[in-house]
């Protein structure tokens, strides 16, 4: 069952981020069942909404790739997650997300 992860992590900043995000390199290596990712920051931190093929391919790329870079980025923070099944999609304009 595709899902819709939504994460806060507060405190992580756009330098950590992209650190993250090149060490993963999740872009290059598309990891099994990822969809989509969007990324946002606030005063308080990092936003992520992710579209996965299931919670199971999330939980894993999560395991075997995310948490190993984001110990080597020294966060020891954790994140609020929160993941639920995709109820309705509507992307008219995929070209104008970025």
């Amino acid at each position: 069952m595709k899902i819709v992860m939504n994460m806060q992590w507060e405190g992580v900043t756009p330098d950590q981020y992209e650190e993250i995000r090149r060490t993963t390199n999740w872009e290059a290596n598309v990891p099994v069942g990822g969809i989509l990712h969007v990324s946002s920051f606030s005063d308080k931190g990092l936003h992520v909404t992710d579209v996965w093929e299931s919670a199971e391919d999330f939980n894993r790329f999560v395991n075997d790739r995310l948490m190993p870079s984001v110990a080597q980025a020294g966060l020891t923070t954790q994140p609020q997650v929160m993941i639920t099944p995709i109820h309705a999609v509507f992307n008219p304009h995929p070209e104008r997300l970025v």
